[in-house]
């Protein structure tokens, strides 16, 4: 494996995988802060960050900045999660210091021109609205603060109408100076790259970082399962049902990632076969499962018509309980594949290759390597994947729904159902 990882005296860390055979390099830098290391009075401001930062700095407008990276072809462009916030360019390979020094530009020297932000924000306000209008969108958002209520990790990464419309640039600068330091940062790379000129340019450009991290760390998230359900005239009911899932550290996050590959991973999968293709009861069903450093969340979502709510939701319970029973070799090789094809799919595209290496050093200070995580996942063994899935099960239920909801079970008669079985 080609990965080079070297840590600056600052803290920021740079890590780069050369593939040779291309002639494009990927460059971003990614920061260990997202929405929910936002304190009450700061809900969107993650997001709000990310939007400003191309909107003018001590050196370049707004224009300059697109204009400058597109006139070498290349495109910028930026993303809020839960736990990060990424910058990231796509460039010629010679234009590597270029894109380097404009990512550096705007997270060391933007200037939060007042006139921009009052723009940016009715910008987000219309982005908010766009959610408040695309149930299946929507609902994912109620699901996350269904799970986790009255916590940072449970609100939505926009933001609110409120807190956007209040936010100056004395908070956004607060924030910044709280949240963007050296240490919290990767630098990574993918690509046509070579890793000591990215280490040289990187330690030149974003010398300006505050190199001494906050003194306060974000409290640890806690699952509580909880029922949303928001009554919509519509023609279908978008439906989640989650429970408690691993976090990306947990020895049986492989584990679970399979069980819900096999549940609802794909074309051949036990919800997709049973609830549309037999029973015809939506037109959309997947699994999911997502990891945090300190949680997880574990479930499916479901559109289908109002008609078709009542016979949907135990039928799809129904697979899900029998899976952690009955799940077989056949159903497990196929989502043991799926997962490989994945891995081996983010190696074949810098801009993947770049954010999987530069997310995990921040998650385990280290590079997992190719090899290491197919024995993992080939090690194994269907009792530990039941195991897996039946224990997720067990925890408490949560519900989120928008549309025509009054058939959709509740969490106590979901874990009555569940039990049953």
């Amino acid at each position: 494996m080609s990965v080079e990882i070297t840590t600056l005296p600052s803290g920021l860390r740079i890590v780069t995988d050369r593939m040779a055979h291309l002639e494009t390099a990927s460059l971003g830098a990614w920061v260990g802060a997202g929405s929910r290391h936002e304190g009450p009075h700061e809900h969107g401001l993650s997001h709000l960050l990310e939007h400003m930062a191309f909107k003018g700095t001590k050196r370049r407008s707004a224009r300059a900045i697109a204009e400058e990276i597109e006139a070498a072809g290349g495109d910028l462009n930026a993303a809020t999660s839960t736990e990060h916030t990424a910058y990231y360019a796509h460039v010629l390979a010679e234009d590597a210091p270029l894109a380097l020094d404009i990512l550096a530009d705007i997270l060391t020297e933007s200037t939060f021109d007042a006139a921009e932000l009052e723009r940016e924000k009715s910008v987000i306000l219309q982005e908010i609205g766009a959610v408040e209008d695309t149930p299946d969108d929507l609902v994912f958002d109620i699901f996350s603060a269904s799970a986790f209520p009255d916590q940072p990790i449970g609100r939505p990464i926009l933001g609110t109408p409120t807190q956007v419309t209040g936010f100056g640039r004395e908070a956004i600068g607060a924030y910044l100076g709280s949240h963007y330091f050296s240490s919290a940062i990767v630098v990574g790379a993918a690509g046509a790259v070579e890793h000591n000129r990215i280490v040289d340019e990187a330690e030149k450009r974003f010398a300006g970082l505050p190199a001494e991290p906050p003194a306060s760390e974000s409290p640890p998230a806690r699952y509580r399962g909880g029922d949303i359900r928001l009554k919509r005239r519509l023609e279908q009911a978008h439906i989640v049902v989650g429970f408690e899932g691993l976090p990306y550290h947990h020895e049986d996050f492989y584990a679970l990632q399979i069980f819900s590959n096999a549940v609802g991973g794909g074309m051949s999968s036990r919800l997709f076969q049973e609830v549309r293709e037999a029973r015809g009861l939506a037109y959309s069903i997947h699994a999911f499962h997502w990891g945090y450093s300190d949680v997880g969340l574990f479930g499916f979502y479901a559109a289908t018509g109002r008609k078709d709510v009542g016979e949907l939701m135990p039928v799809a319970l129904d697979c899900l309980g029998e899976a952690a029973q009955s799940l077989g070799e056949g159903e497990i090789r196929r989502a043991k594949a799926q997962m490989k094809l994945s891995l081996l799919a983010a190696l074949e595209s810098p801009a993947a290759r770049a954010e999987q290496i530069a997310r995990q050093l921040m998650a385990f200070d280290r590079i997992l390597t190719r090899e290491e995580i197919i024995s993992r996942i080939d090690a194994l063994e269907l009792a530990q994947i039941r195991a897996a899935g039946a224990r997720t099960l067990s925890s408490a239920p949560t519900v989120a729904a928008v549309g025509p909801v009054a058939k959709v079970f509740g969490p106590d008669r979901i874990a009555e159902r569940l039990r049953g079985l």
